[in-house]
């Protein structure tokens, strides 16, 4: 009997493995789903069933079911067209014709033009010693977003400040925005839409390049905390090319899931949150009605899926309703479970410090995250780190789960 249980053991791991070499860990397009057809017509709230817990994210919309990856583009195509249809807004596809890029000194400069209105966003380049190609992380605002530069400075990793304003500001004008001026059909979107259409020019920009820009288009992360963790979180699930995104403290609309943050305390949800971030139209959700909602955000989370996730929480704000986060990752992190590449997901939430510091503590999480996502380095990245949570009933949230 030991014999038997120890080829089975040694055959899952194998299948494992074989997995993990299999599944990409980034891919060159912005959509791989791009060209899949969604049929689903927009309903009110009112219209929309009741689903108490979690939607099951191997469910399709006309009720089949398949949790293969080789369905998985299908199903990211349909959590696209409803994240877009009820939560931010669509966001506008660019051609490739439509964005010119250079270099002026170590700023890449991109400009987007849409009729005859141009866009220019810039984003200085801290760049290692050395010719390059560098693996490199985008920060939201600075080049390492609210993460220790020195995680990427002793790894020789460049590091890429996305300076958000230059596309729409933090509390957006509608209509005012710079973003208002090539799309000024869309002044309906949701920050969430405007601002990951941002980082996906400037990584138009870097692949445009090419070896000029100096940076490893495999290899690039993308961090930032609090609302600039949420845009993180939005912009590697709406663009496939970044191989990383470290979310750090997201909070409410970011991995936490709107229909368990309704349960919680004083804490961001549906009604609460800011809506310049997101579409007005989502307020026909808010309290419970967010049972309504066809997805939830461990579906966003999803999204990345097989790419690589780490999720950085702190227990000392409600505001950030951790245990919503919590919950969320769990359930987002059975997507990468299904697929044998659960390592690639990870959580790691931990209290006792300020908002935005990654203290001491969480470094060797982030660090395992980096070194085998954008070095290729042997890390144990199996990191399901929330011992506070462990009593909270999770069945009651993912009953689909295995």
């Amino acid at each position: 009997m030991l014999r038997y249980k120890l080829i089975a053991l040694i055959s899952l791991i194998c299948l494992s493995a074989s997995a993990q070499k299999k599944l990409p860990t980034v891919f060159k397009k912005e959509n791989t789903a791009e060209k899949i057809r969604v049929n689903i017509p927009k309903k009110t709230a009112a219209e929309l069933p009741v689903v108490a817990a979690l939607p099951d994210p191997f469910l399709f919309a006309d009720g089949s079911y398949s949790n293969k990856y080789k369905d998985w583009e299908k199903h990211r195509a349909e959590i696209l067209h409803y994240l877009q249809m009820y939560e931010i807004g669509e966001k506008p596809v660019v051609k490739k014709e439509q964005v010119k890029a250079h270099m002026d000194k170590d700023t890449i400069v991109v400009d987007v033009t849409v009729g005859s209105e141009t866009l220019t966003i810039k984003s200085l380049i801290e760049y290692p010693e050395g010719d390059g190609p560098f693996p490199a992380v985008i920060g939201i605002g600075f080049g390492s977003g609210s993460l220790p530069k020195s995680i990427f400075e002793e790894r020789n990793i460049a590091r890429i400040g996305f300076r958000f304003t230059q596309v729409t500001s933090h509390t957006q004008r509608r209509g005012q925005e710079p973003i208002n001026r090539l799309y000024p059909d869309k002044t309906y979107i949701g920050s969430y839409s405007a601002w990951p259409w941002g980082v996906s020019r400037l990584l138009d920009g870097l692949e445009q390049l090419g070896k000029e820009s100096r940076i490893d288009m495999k290899h690039i992360a993308i961090t930032g905390c609090s609302f600039a963790g949420k845009m993180a979180l939005f912009s590697a699930a709406l663009d496939e090319r970044i191989a990383l995104c470290l979310a750090q403290e997201p909070g409410g609309g970011g991995v936490d899931a709107w229909r368990v943050s309704e349960t919680l305390g004083n804490v961001e949800t549906i009604e609460r949150t800011n809506y310049s971030w997101f579409i007005e139209d989502m307020r026909q959700f808010s309290t419970v009605n967010a049972t309504r909602l066809p997805i939830d955000h461990h579906q966003l989370a999803a999204l990345i899926a097989p790419r690589a996730l780490l999720v950085i929480g702190n227990t000392d704000y409600e505001w950030l309703a951790d245990e919503s986060g919590y919950v969320s990752s769990v359930a987002a992190r059975k997507v990468w479970e299904q697929f044998g590449i659960a390592d690639r997901m990870g959580y790691t939430i931990l209290g006792g410090h300020p908002h935005c510091q990654l203290p001491k503590e969480q470094y060797p999480d982030v660090e395992a995250f980096v070194d085998r996502f954008l070095l290729e380095k042997p890390a144990n990245t199996n990191i399901q780190k929330a011992e506070m949570f462990k009593n909270t009933n999770l069945q009651k949230w993912m009953p689909w789960a295995k």
